[in-house]
């Protein structure tokens, strides 16, 4: 009952998460761009809501590690960390380093390289403590994926606008 009470408690923390996620994402949806600002703003006023409500619930599993394993996730969670930091400056760099540190987590054949440095760390990680570098590895690139995606339609956008400009002055 204890093993069960402690996976229900998981899956409340992993569902907060995808919540969140999944409000972030309609806020920052290309289709928000294509509603009257009325409905814009009154899906953002409940969609802040909704993000305030789902923050204040805390679930939490601590994980019982040794002095070795809480050494190892701290190195992993300060290498994520750093990528992250990056992030902005050179977004493309930061999503080929992110894959080769997820390619370390998987033990399908990733795709590109594997950071062998960060596979070494996140095995001396707690079972527990893995998971949860993967799944947040995972969310960073689904993030990064969905943000490519909002700058490329953008990109659309603003080059139709040129494009259409360009055709009435001629």
């Amino acid at each position: 009952r204890v093993e069960a009470f402690r996976d229900a408690a998981s899956a409340m923390e992993q569902e907060k998460e995808t919540l969140l996620e999944m409000i972030h994402n309609i806020q920052n949806s290309q289709d928000m761009r294509h509603i009257s600002e009325g409905e814009r703003e009154e899906l953002n006023l409940t969609a802040n809501r909704l993000m305030g409500r789902t923050l204040t619930v805390e679930v939490s599993v601590e994980t019982i590690r040794n002095a070795q394993q809480q050494e190892s996730l701290l190195h992993a969670t300060k290498m994520i960390d750093e990528i992250v930091n990056k992030l902005l400056d050179d977004l493309e760099d930061a999503k080929i380093r992110l894959m080769s540190l997820y390619g370390a987590c998987t033990s399908d054949v990733p795709a590109g390289p594997i950071d062998q440095k960060f596979q070494s760390v996140v095995i001396g990680c707690a079972i527990e403590d893995q998971k949860k570098i993967k799944r947040r590895l995972e969310t960073l690139l689904r993030n990064l994926e969905n943000s490519e995606k909002s700058i490329t339609l953008l990109e659309h956008q603003k080059s139709s606008v040129r494009q259409a400009c360009n055709n009435k002055q001629d």
